[in-house]
């Protein structure tokens, strides 16, 4: 398609309020990876960072939420910006590949149009590029790596691990890596990664006497200058999953260790300062008010692709803060310009991995090949064909959220479902297979069991109402970034914005109000509670798959939302 003189300098105003260099507008509009993955070298210190992978290997279709609702002081600011605002707020042209790589806006022609996104071998392809142009670069990851597909729970994080070796990930910190439980992400660290990955977490502690579990932070030289990394891990898993895992750690948010560490670099020579952070983005946001001597926070967990660093004043002046997505779908390059020991200027650029745009590097296509070759006849094993798009991320029930709850319903005969609101699991357009691969996808974890619980109402509205605060707590110290648990069955209203246990009201069952006192069949699937035994959720999802071999679009289960219209977190 040929463009005008007229139409490329609308691109080219649009790149520019976006503030992305001209070389990018033109790798969008002539589909070139040429410009796109060459963004222009700057400073002395370059940080390459990548988060919430989520074990995908692959390529793969990711959609981005349509809703992401912020409450209190953060509606309608980064991250919580959906479709069309998110465009308007950075001044990103519809109908672009940036657009497609962002946002949920014509999702399923876009992504017949740009192809997939992510694999690790493409990413090798991007990483090894941009070290050419910021020779001593360091890559760090944000963790949630080693979680998220079959082959990766299938070798207890194995593909993962050798393919970070082989990407040449310098510094990371987790969440997901430690739902294998703690003696396997102790085997990794004292193993494979000995002498070559630094895993860092100022956050987590021995619970009975407080000692390190971790390094604080990896101190790196680069080109002269000293770079501290410190390291945040995931602050509530002990919470958020079966406490056995880590029944020896503690973990929370610790701002004032963190504070401690902080003047702890700058004291031996750190010029620059970065914390590597799993806290979630409204967590980053309020952490970089309170702490000073941060240069940035590079986030991870709550998948949010930011364009650029929102810039957070505190006490001793600011902090960048930025948070690069998921799925292998981003890399954030940020560049310092350091100068007699301080940093003068800083660059930021989220990529957006497109693959066909990436060639593979055929040392990292290879290691990917071997790990997937035991488990290739499972992993293509065909259980259904989905009619309709296929998707998870989103405030409320994803279409494949809604699949699981209705497989829940319908298998198990119960009269209401619930499904976890995860935010990791993989995109299916209409007409694809749904694979055991893509039903792991979403489903891949270490505590995949299958309840039925008899809930009285009142014991219904408590669940809605803790997630709901979970949610949209407006202090994002009680917020853990989940979504909303998934809901089938029972239909209700729900106001954000609300009080606590005010937020869920109009509870029905089959358009009649449901009873506090009367119970109630539930399914759930990925109990944290101790002891629970049956089978796990994909085995139950793929007898309703076989049993219906083709699946219609769900209809969504969403709750009726008050107090919300115009919000800029729903497209």
């Amino acid at each position: 398609m040929s463009m005008n003189r007229r139409e490329f300098m609308q691109l080219m105003a649009a790149a520019a309020a976006a503030g992305l260099p001209l070389g990018t507008s033109r790798a969008f509009a002539a589909g070139s990876g040429e410009a796109l993955y060459d963004p222009p070298a700057f400073g002395n210190v370059s940080l390459l960072h990548m988060t919430d992978s989520h074990a995908q290997l692959m390529p793969i279709h990711f959609r981005e939420p349509s809703n992401n609702i912020g409450v209190g002081a953060a509606r309608g600011q980064p991250p919580h910006l959906a479709g069309e605002h998110l465009l308007k707020f950075y001044g990103i042209r519809p109908g672009t590949r940036e657009a497609h790589a962002l946002t949920c806006l014509d999702y399923v022609e876009a992504s017949r149009r740009y192809g997939k996104v992510g694999g690790y071998a493409h990413l090798a392809t991007l990483i090894k590029r941009l070290r050419a142009s910021r020779p001593g670069a360091l890559l760090l990851d944000g963790g949630d790596t080693w979680q998220g597909s079959a082959t990766a729970l299938w070798t207890k994080g194995q593909d993962m691990v050798d393919a970070q070796l082989e990407l040449g990930v310098d510094v990371m910190t987790g969440h997901w890596e430690f739902t294998y439980g703690a003696e396997r992400v102790m085997e990794i660290i004292n193993g494979p990664f000995k002498g070559k990955v630094d895993f860092v977490a100022q956050n987590i502690r021995t619970a009975d006497f407080g000692d390190a579990v971790f390094p604080d932070y990896s101190m790196r030289h680069v080109n002269g200058v000293d770079v501290a990394v410190i390291g945040q891990a995931f602050p509530y898993t002990p919470i958020a999953h079966p406490k056995h895992f880590v029944a020896d750690w503690s973990f929370g948010i610790q701002a004032d260790h963190l504070q401690q560490v902080i003047d702890k670099v700058r004291k031996v020579g750190a010029a620059v300062v970065v914390l590597l952070s799993h806290n979630g983005m409204d967590c980053d946001l309020k952490l970089a008010s309170q702490v000073t001597g941060l240069d940035a926070i590079l986030g991870g967990h709550t998948h949010d692709g930011i364009p650029h660093p929102v810039k957070v004043k505190n006490p001793g002046g600011q902090t960048l803060v930025t948070n690069a997505g998921s799925n292998g779908k981003f890399v954030g390059v940020l560049d310092f310009d350091v100068q007699n020991g301080k940093v003068r200027d800083t660059r930021y650029r989220l990529l957006p991995v497109f693959s066909n745009l990436l060639p593979a590097d055929p040392a990292m296509q290879a290691l990917i090949t071997k790990h997937r070759q035991p488990y290739e006849a499972k992993l293509a094993e065909k259980l259904a064909v989905s009619e309709g798009l296929l998707y998870r991320r989103g405030n409320f029930n994803g279409s494949f959220d809604q699949l699981i709850v209705d497989a829940l319903m319908e298998v198990k005969d119960a009269e209401i479902a619930f499904s976890p609101g995860f935010r990791w699991g993989t995109t299916l357009l209409p007409g694809e297979a749904i694979t055991r691969e893509r039903l792991m996808d979403q489903t891949a974890i270490t505590y995949p069991t299958v309840t039925v619980n008899e809930f009285s109402g009142e014991r219904l509205k408590a669940i809605l109402e803790d997630v709901g605060d979970n949610l949209f707590n407006p202090d994002p110290y009680y917020q853990q970034g989940g979504d909303m648990v998934r809901v089938g069955g029972l239909s209700y209203s729900c106001t954000p914005a609300a009080a606590v246990g005010k937020r869920i009201t109009d509870m029905r069952l089959n358009d009649k109000p449901i009873d506090p006192g009367k119970t109630y069949k539930v399914a759930g699937w990925a109990s944290v509670a101790e002891g629970i035994s049956g089978e796990p959720v994909w085995d139950v999802v793929a007898d309703y798959l076989k049993a219906h071999q083709s699946v219609p679009a769900p209809r969504l289960n969403l709750p009726t939302l008050i107090g919300e219209q115009g919000n800029p977190g729903i497209a």
